[in-house]
């Protein structure tokens, strides 16, 4: 087992990754730097060898699938998870390392939002999109992360060993950060300075189409994890729209004595039987979800005692 690993998932990143593995290197000379090639073309593997890191491969295009190889392959008391592009500084790590190591926290997430990013980050709907993503998870979760969406983080074994990684691109840091509060996973934000992109180096972040998917994780993951609300919210609006549409035709009834409108008497049934079905599905899911929690904290102690084991 390492002590530290530092996780570096790239695809065609040669014209920063020898600075990111050299600073890494610098700052924390005790650790291992593995980089984690996605199909590169342009002989990022090759650089980030000759700058001493461990060099691996992941053929599935996608950052969620370089991330699962390695949460997969490594062990380590404490890992860094770093972007190759050099936009997060490396002299953070260290402190990272030691809320791990000394404080027992489960992740540590670099807060970039909280200093240079909205000055540093060129693109206003990328500032916007992190914004958004962050009063939404806060307020759906009852949290407070700072950055939902950095690539900066460290992880200790026990989380690291108990995520499951579903998501296959750059959505996965919102997968990170709803499983940690879900879980009741010790968080700590630790402020970084963001300094963006040098020239020449290109995001790999479409900023709608994979804002889009980050959002559609977002909704679907607040169904997982908490099926009560959401299909509890299902049924309000199917229970507000029957009846809303029932009242005009029962106000007829009352006047005439005759229901005018059958058809949408018969939507009005449907949207209340709806929103019954709708109601139990959410007590039904809420049930096996707090049976998964209390499964989530006995699979913690067998990766407890096999860390033990490790050490």
């Amino acid at each position: 087992m390492d002590k530290i690993a530092v996780l570096i998932p790239c695809y065609n990143e040669s014209k920063t990754i020898e600075k990111v593995v050299t600073d890494f290197k610098k700052v924390l000379p005790e650790a291992v730097i593995y980089v984690y090639d996605n199909n590169s073309t342009d002989h990022t593997d090759e650089i980030a060898r000759r700058a001493g890191a461990v060099v691996r491969y992941e053929y599935q295009q996608g950052k969620g699938n370089v991330i699962r190889r390695m949460f997969r392959e490594i062990d380590a008391q404490c890992y860094i998870m770093a972007d190759g592009d050099d936009t997060y500084p490396a002299e953070f790590a260290p402190s990272m390392v030691k809320k791990v190591l000394n404080k027992k926290v489960d992740m540590v997430v670099g807060d970039r939002l909280s200093s240079t990013y909205f000055t540093e980050n060129k693109r206003p709907f990328h500032n916007f999109g992190n914004s958004l993503v962050r009063k939404c998870i806060n307020i759906m979760f009852k949290t407070q992360i700072n950055d939902i969406m950095t690539g900066y983080r460290a992880f200790s074994y026990q989380f690291v060993k108990s995520f499951p990684v579903l998501s296959k691109g750059f959505e996965i840091e919102t997968e990170m950060s709803i499983h940690a509060v879900d879980k009741n996973m010790y968080i700590e934000n630790e402020v970084i300075e963001y300094r963006d992109r040098p020239e020449g180096s290109e995001s790999k972040l479409n900023t709608y189409s994979d804002g889009f998917r980050v959002l559609k994780t977002i909704a679907k993951l607040y169904r997982n994890y908490k099926p009560m609300a959401f299909f509890g919210l299902m049924a309000a609006v199917l229970l507000i729209l029957g009846i809303g549409f029932f009242i005009p035709v029962f106000v007829t009834f009352l006047e005439t004595g005759r229901v005018g409108k059958i058809p949408t008497l018969i939507v009005c049934g449907f949207a209340v039987l709806g929103a019954i079905q709708s109601l139990f599905s959410g007590l039904v899911l809420q049930t096996m979800v707090q049976k998964n929690r209390q499964d989530f904290e006995m699979e913690l102690q067998r990766i407890q005692e096999q860390y033990n084991k490790l050490q």
